[in-house]
């Protein structure tokens, strides 16, 4: 009898006993090192690992003046500043791709416009040679090759790295802002032309370009490849007419093998800056910059802050805020990069400051 009487009461005391929730993974902002110098913003950043990551722009940007390069490193537990080849030269890092666990580039732009390049190999951060007369904007890497993106002359142009060299390869119709490589004759390009957004294919040999949106000034920049019957593009939607500033609409499209097709988000305006896939390899995670949405009806004014990142399980997307963080305003851009392998996501931007200054941006998912 006592025996029952006492699992009883355990049993009670386990019912009326708060259960912790688990901890809901959300987005977080990450200090950036201490020896980042104001007035700095980040353009782009790569990882190859949960302790290893990359994050380029540059820093001590004065109003009228240029400012110096910046890379700072994820150790796995904070991040760092990353000393420089090259000597105390001033300018910009732009983009940063990892090729592998080991080998990842960096490119830039000094003040006389000259392109800087940065190879990292087991030895180190080292100076590589840029392409001659080549102004370069985007470095890529996957699928076992790294391509860059620049123009020369004025026109667009685009290298592959084949090992020893870097190699000129046709270019698609209008621009390309955007790559995602799966191998060296399987590679998906997005951008604007004078009919609208396109996407294109490159099969080894030739690209076959398709306007995704004729709608005018509409435009992609980022696409994620998920295979020959899902590929995803970003951008933002045309208008016509309006005021200036007035905002325009995001623009998520996607292709099944055989038409490209619209894809409802959950925000009204605003321009989706990048696309990440999961650690499966499909759609995991789309972010928009300068998100705004339409608020409740007599609302003033009547946008309202809309959600910075959007999170797809293959069937509806889920709205996440950009946290915020005290004495800064939103991002003006967002560039996404997941973690092999993990949940794990790192954004990377430029905030807005108090007066009229901007200040690094570093968020993480998981």
């Amino acid at each position: 009898m006592a025996r029952r009487l006492l699992v009883a009461a355990l049993a009670a005391a386990m019912t009326l006993a708060p259960v912790a929730a688990a901890d809901t993974p959300t987005w977080h902002h990450v200090p950036v090192p201490a020896q980042v110098r104001p007035q700095a913003g980040l353009n782009e950043a790569a990882a190859s690992g949960p302790d290893r990551a990359w994050a380029v722009g540059a820093d001590a940007v004065g109003r009228t003046a240029p400012g110096y390069p910046l890379m700072l490193r994820w150790n796995g537990t904070a991040w760092q500043r990353q000393s420089l080849p090259g000597g105390d030269w001033q300018g910009e890092l732009l983009s940063v791709a990892a090729a592998s666990p080991t080998e990842a580039w960096a490119v830039g732009r000094d003040t006389a416009g000259a392109a800087r390049l940065l190879r990292l190999t087991a030895a180190g951060w080292s100076e590589s040679r840029a392409p001659r007369g080549v102004v370069l904007n985007k470095v890529v890497a996957g699928g076992g090759e790294t391509w860059l993106i620049g123009s020369r002359e004025s026109a667009q142009a685009l290298l592959r790295w084949d090992g020893r060299g870097w190699r000129d390869l046709p270019v698609p119709p209008g621009s390309v802002y955007g790559l995602h490589l799966l191998a060296a004759d399987d590679v998906w390009a997005a951008g604007p032309s004078g009919e609208g957004a396109t996407v294109s294919h490159w099969d080894g040999t030739a690209w076959q370009q398709t306007i995704v949106s004729g709608s005018p000034r509409a435009g992609v920049g980022s696409v994620l490849a998920v295979s020959p019957t899902e590929v995803w593009a970003g951008g933002s939607a045309g208008f016509i007419g309006g005021p200036a500033g007035k905002p325009i609409p995001p623009l998520l499209v996607r292709w099944d093998g055989q038409t490209w097709s619209r894809v409802a988000v959950p925000t009204d305006f605003g321009g989706i800056t990048s696309l990440a896939p999961s650690a499966s390899g499909a759609l995991g995670w789309v972010a928009v910059a300068r998100s705004l949405k339409w608020g409740p009806p007599g609302n003033h004014p009547p946008l309202v802050p809309g959600p910075a990142f959007l999170s797809w399980n293959g069937q509806s997307f889920t709205p996440y805020d950009e946290p915020a963080v005290a004495g800064e305003g939103a991002s003006s851009a967002l560039t996404l990069a997941p973690v092999p392998g993990t949940a794990t996501v790192w954004s990377v931007g430029r905030a807005g400051g108090p007066e009229s200054t901007f200040a690094p941006r570093i968020l993480r998912f998981g």
